[in-house]
């Protein structure tokens, strides 16, 4: 595929709804969500478990469960994958775009060494002869902080660590050189050091590499040395979006400030708001939290879909959904409490 000209996004993706059906009625995963991804920038997309961050790129990817409907549009240089075949898709999973998955012993073939299974990434993809495949994997494994890589290479997952395994499912990722790269909360069930390796090896990718980071993770911290940008879900929407640095400073979205406020670590300066700013009234001395639970995507509630756990919602909140409104450079956010004196823009204009 030809690189995008600096005016056009490498992924472009527009109204993009997931609809899960079961037994007991439809999962409506991912609901009109609109995004654009611009070559060589790291954008970070943040919500809690169930928000449909996952399944917006599990979406776009074509990997849904046999259950699973996408519809809407998701164009990758401008070809549409939403409802590909597979044979265009296999052209693009891997080799244009790679991906870390969150639990490497599901991701990886138990029976197959390592070698093996990098080796085919080349071999399927590049078209790459065996010989020169396994030298670059023994490279790529070195890249990635692996230590003898060529032992690596004979190994099975089993005899690898975690931290280990993350590391070849990172070079799994890169070895056909994608441009796009979707890491799904790589640094899962890892020790805080081997997650500050992983994303320190996430970072050297848009650094070095120049390509393009999707970092999904349920964590603001995880984020907030990575990403550019930042992409705020909500049962599968996106409520708030816009340039990393300004929404630390001032998130705008109560779902957004309440999530900040819950992540422990962050500078208060850079972006945790005071307590009486959050979306949630607290007792002296507790630990922040959002009230309630997320909302069951079988039944979603009533207009916005955060007001049941919302202190700032109104009557008009339980009557209608907000769009998303602009609310500075480059800055979106789906509340009505920004409507006033602005007028609405959706995400984004095409």
């Amino acid at each position: 595929m030809e690189n995008p000209s600096p005016l056009e996004p490498l992924l472009k993706v527009k109204d993009l709804h997931t609809k899960f059906t079961g037994p007991d009625g439809d999962v409506n995963a991912v609901n009109g969500v609109t995004f654009e991804i611009k070559a060589g920038e790291t954008v970070g997309v943040v919500g809690e478990s169930g928000s449909g961050k996952s399944q917006t790129f599990m979406s776009i990817l074509g990997l849904l469960a046999r259950n699973g409907v996408a519809s809407g549009s998701a164009e990758f240089h401008g070809e549409e994958l939403i409802g590909a075949s597979n044979r265009t898709l296999n052209k693009v999973r891997g080799r244009a775009i790679g991906t870390i998955f969150q639990d490497p012993m599901t991701s990886l073939n138990p029976y197959l060494p390592i070698g093996r299974q990098l080796t085919e990434m080349l071999t399927v993809h590049r078209k790459v002869k065996a010989k020169e495949a396994r030298y670059a994997a023994a490279q790529i494994l070195s890249t990635v902080g692996l230590p003898d890589p060529s032992a690596q290479l004979r190994r099975y997952p089993h005899q690898l660590s975690g931290g280990m395994r993350q590391r070849v499912m990172v070079a799994m990722a890169l070895i056909a050189d994608p441009e796009l790269l979707i890491a799904d909360e790589p640094t899962t069930a890892l020790d805080v050091t081997v997650q500050a390796q992983i994303l320190e090896l996430l970072r050297s990718v848009g650094r070095d590499r120049h390509r393009s980071v999707i970092l999904i993770s349920h964590d603001f911290g995880v984020v907030a040395g990575l990403a550019d940008r930042i992409l705020v879900m909500y049962a599968g929407a996106i409520v708030e979006q816009g340039p990393a640095a300004d929404l630390f400073r001032a998130p705008r979205h109560p779902y957004t400030r309440a999530l900040m406020a819950c992540t422990r670590g962050l500078d208060p300066e850079a972006g945790l708001p005071a307590d009486g700013d959050l979306a949630v009234e607290l007792p002296p001395g507790h630990l922040p939290s959002i009230p309630g639970q997320p909302p069951d995507l079988r039944r979603l509630p009533m207009g916005c879909a955060f007001q049941p756990r919302c202190a700032q919602a109104r009557a008009r909140c339980l009557l209608s959904a907000p769009e998303n409104y602009a609310v500075g450079p480059d800055r979106l956010s789906a509340c009505f409490l920004e409507r006033k004196g602005m007028a609405p823009k959706l995400v984004p204009s095409s």
